[in-house]
């Protein structure tokens, strides 16, 4: 079976990582397969949102360790290289939003591909941990960027240090990931924020990730010229107008992604 399945159910692209037996631990097989979903994800019209999600107890333990056990420095630095950053800039650059549904266990490299995603959102059983220090390694596949700018660097500077885990509840009260939910309700209330965001203005959604990712390397005076620029691309889209109509018609509107 493959360690990565994919369907697209209205509008919506649903990643499932299938190595529960490993709890989807990252081997290369998965990795380059996730890449490769997408990129057929970001050349689709069709589709207006991600959903990531783990199969089984966990959403991803991170690389295999049984992968690394006797991987020399270069091997490392190929596995981070061409396994595991790129899908974090994948997962940067698709013109959508990526919505993380983590359902379990979220350990080193699985918790910092969540944590990139555009809107996380846990079960009550799911736990994230920045594993790294156990096995004297550092943070990877984005860890050391987005942590610190979610719950500040003194915090995460603990979390990577000590490998503390930290439940869904704690997540979500730190700031961490945006909300969680009950085991029993978790995945209808995660894939009814997926069908909310694929209903609504899709390159808007996209202009507004491409703002907040800018904002990380630039000062307040760019970010102003940056939303200028984007802010007049947005007001060229069919949505725009379509919003404008529906609210002068006190009327729903009917977004179509254009």
């Amino acid at each position: 079976m493959s360690s990565v399945l994919f369907e697209i159910k209205n509008s919506i692209a649903f990643f499932t990582l299938n190595r529960p037996d490993k709890l989807n631990a990252f081997n290369r097989e998965m990795a380059l397969l996730l890449q490769e979903k997408l990129d057929e994800c970001n050349k689709s019209s069709e589709i207006r949102c991600m959903y990531l999600t783990g199969n089984g107890k966990g959403f991803s333990a991170g690389e295999d360790l049984a992968e690394v056990s006797n991987a020399t420095s270069s091997a490392m630095q190929k596995i981070l290289r061409e396994e595991l950053h790129p899908i974090i800039y994948k997962i940067r650059k698709l013109e959508m939003p990526v919505v993380a549904a983590v359902n379990g266990v979220a350990a080193g490299a699985g918790a910092n591909i969540a944590l990139c995603c555009d809107v996380v959102v846990a079960n009550q059983s799911a736990s994230f941990i920045q594993a790294f220090s156990k096995i004297g390694l550092i943070p990877d596949s984005g860890g050391t960027f987005f942590l610190p700018r979610l719950i500040g660097w003194q915090k995460a500077s603990a979390l990577m240090m000590l490998g503390d885990k930290i439940n869904a509840q704690e997540a979500e009260r730190i700031g961490m990931i945006y909300k969680f939910f009950a085991d029993d309700v978790f995945e209808t209330e995660a894939k009814k924020i997926a069908t909310t965001l694929a209903q609504m203005p899709t390159k808007g959604l996209w202009f507004t990730k491409q703002a907040l990712s800018w904002s990380f390397s630039h000062t307040w005076k760019d970010q102003l010229m940056n939303e200028n620029q984007l802010q007049q691309r947005a007001a060229e889209t069919k949505d725009f107008k379509e919003g404008v109509r529906a609210f002068l018609e006190k009327r729903k509107p009917e977004f179509k992604g254009e």
